[in-house]
């Protein structure tokens, strides 16, 4: 079953650009390292970033967040740019 990893950053209009540049820089190295991951896309939208990432499994879009790509390299970047708690969610596709 596949699943969906949905990740919403609250960002000033004025980090929008800065939040998107990290999504391009992470994305490949996403896709080529982390397990059971499929596709990551990009939506910008006036309110907020949402990042939405494609995974062959529930259990593989849950280790993706305790994983040192995600905690070390990916939060830690986007940290300065949000101005509250990323929402994170995960779907399961039928």
């Amino acid at each position: 079953m596949a699943a969906y990893l949905q990740i919403t950053l609250n960002t000033s209009a004025a980090n929008r650009p800065a939040a998107a540049c990290i999504y391009h820089e992470f994305k490949t190295l996403f896709l080529n390292t982390i397990v059971g991951a499929k596709s990551k896309e990009l939506l910008v939208r006036d309110e907020d970033v949402q990042v939405l990432h494609g995974f062959d499994s529930k259990e593989n879009a849950q280790a993706y967040l305790q994983s040192e790509l995600f905690t070390a390299n990916v939060v830690a970047r986007l940290q300065p740019l949000l101005g509250t708690d990323p929402e994170v969610r995960i779907y399961a596709a039928a």
